[in-house]
């Protein structure tokens, strides 16, 4: 049995710390083998490499700011990723992006955010996972505008429609699949069956978003085998192919 690699999970949220172990213990027992974790601000850090450092053949960080964690500061939270990324190697540049469904007083700042990691994703030649909630648009916007250099990245949680998932696809993006695509109204299904699986990656986003049957509960590590078993149904594949290739992307993707 292949190996499933979760490529966007918070194993770091304080969500987890009553039975973090443990829940990773139980993940990599089912199967789960690898673990991509997304930064989000500054105040995420130290978690998020204490993982690494314990886990190190299963927990690989990211180095970024996520778009929610733009506020007023956002320059000085910016030097901090970037003397990270100076400092070590990170897999890639994230959790980074635009979000337009929180709130919208400091989009002009993410805006700005945005180029300034792209560029320095480029500068590191390393990927780039990129948050997109309600702003699929202006983000193709700006990848026109400030285009990313190969190793590309991911689409983290697409929920998109099959014409923004093959734009995506055409910058030479990965689409990241997670709970969503097993809510019963989300369309996101209706995507997934028409996109190769040689474009595609799992992703929990634990300890949010999780798959039913479990939706509206914490969503945990294990439950990738939801999301694996939902896109295998729906790509017409087993769920060892699918694990197979969704590993394999995400080497590709992440050189590791």
């Amino acid at each position: 049995m292949s190996i499933l690699t979760d490529t966007h999970t918070h194993l770091y949220a304080e969500e987890f710390d009553t039975d973090r172990d443990l829940l990773i213990r139980e993940a990599i027992h089912q199967g789960v083998g690898r673990f991509f974790m997304p930064n989000i601000e500054s105040s995420t850090i130290e978690g998020m490499l204490e993982l690494e450092n314990k886990y190190p053949e299963f927990c690989f960080p990211m180095m970024g700011l996520h778009p929610c964690s733009v506020k007023a500061n956002w320059e000085s939270e910016m030097r901090i990723v970037e003397d990270w990324l100076n400092r070590r190697k990170f897999v890639a540049v994230g959790e980074m992006g635009i979000d337009l469904y929180w709130d919208k007083t400091f989009v002009e700042e993410q805006k700005e955010v945005f180029k300034r990691q792209v560029d320095l994703a480029n500068q590191f030649k390393i990927p780039i996972v990129i948050h997109s909630r309600d702003s699929f648009e202006l983000i193709y916007e700006l990848l026109l505008e400030k285009k990313k250099e190969a190793p590309f990245g991911i689409f983290h949680c697409f929920t998109g429609n099959e014409d923004q998932a093959n734009r995506a696809i055409d910058l030479g993006f990965y689409l990241g699949i997670g709970g969503v695509l097993t809510f019963k109204n989300s369309g996101l299904d209706k995507v997934v069956e028409k996109i190769d699986l040689n474009r595609l990656v799992l992703e929990t986003d634990a300890p949010y978003l999780a798959p039913v049957p479990q939706r509206g509960k914490r969503n945990l590590p294990e439950y990738l085998k939801l999301i694996a078993e939902k896109m295998a149904l729906l790509q017409g594949k087993t769920v060892d192919e699918v694990t197979k290739k969704t590993t394999e992307n995400s080497i590709k993707i992440f050189g590791r």
